[in-house]
């Protein structure tokens, strides 16, 4: 399995046959030329996470692929023009390789502040991606994008939550909300699991698992 991280909270995921993008939203850059693409997963609706006005040319660069998200947001792109298959906590597809969704709910703001429908995606039996939760996956996971900054989280927080889920690797995600996110990766690895490797990954940079 090979990750490449296009800032923030996108990933793509390279396992065999499959070559799987995971939230290409506003705050990302680099992934807008990739070709060869077999399936894009949109955790929530957030732009942050959904750029729709990207993802067109996207899909249509990439016209094999099949696009993935929450119920919500599939309703949402609809209403753009643009189709997406709603899938559930529980519910898998395969895709070159498998992949499984989890959660459900997106991580309290504030009281005020409507809760979305969010769902994470375990691929390949070795990444899970909980995009903006703190959805522990029943299940082993090897490879964790771990939330990093957010208006929803604050450091120790996802000190627990990777302590929770156990990773053998801790790559950290959702870091452009922070000016300086070093001073968050190194309290991850001072306080991971001593079985977790935390491994950042520049924009655009690649890791071989």
């Amino acid at each position: 399995m090979r990750l490449t991280k296009y800032e923030h909270s996108c990933v793509l995921v390279e396992d065999g046959p499959a070559r799987v993008l995971i939230d290409p939203g506003s705050f990302s850059q680099g992934f807008d030329q990739l070709t060869g693409l077999t399936a894009v997963l949109i955790t929530h609706q957030h732009p942050d996470h959904l750029d729709v006005d990207r993802l067109r040319p996207l899909l249509e660069r990439n016209d094999g692929a099949e696009l993935y998200t929450d119920a919500g947001t599939a309703a949402i792109l609809a209403e753009a023009g643009v189709a997406a298959t709603a899938v559930r906590p529980g519910d898998t597809v395969e895709r070159g390789t498998r992949i499984t969704a989890h959660g459900g709910h997106h991580a309290v703001i504030h009281p005020d502040v409507p809760v979305v429908p969010n769902v994470g995606f375990h691929i390949g039996g070795r990444f899970f991606h909980p995009g903006d939760s703190f959805t522990i996956p029943d299940l082993d996971v090897d490879v964790l994008g771990l939330p990093t900054g957010a208006p929803w989280l604050k450091a120790s927080e996802a000190v627990d939550y990777v302590r929770a889920v156990t990773p053998h690797v801790a790559v950290p995600i959702h870091e452009a909300v922070l000016a300086n996110p070093t001073m968050h990766y190194n309290l991850f690895d001072r306080l991971a699991p001593e079985e977790t490797r935390v491994t950042v990954l520049s924009p655009g940079e690649s890791i071989e698992l």
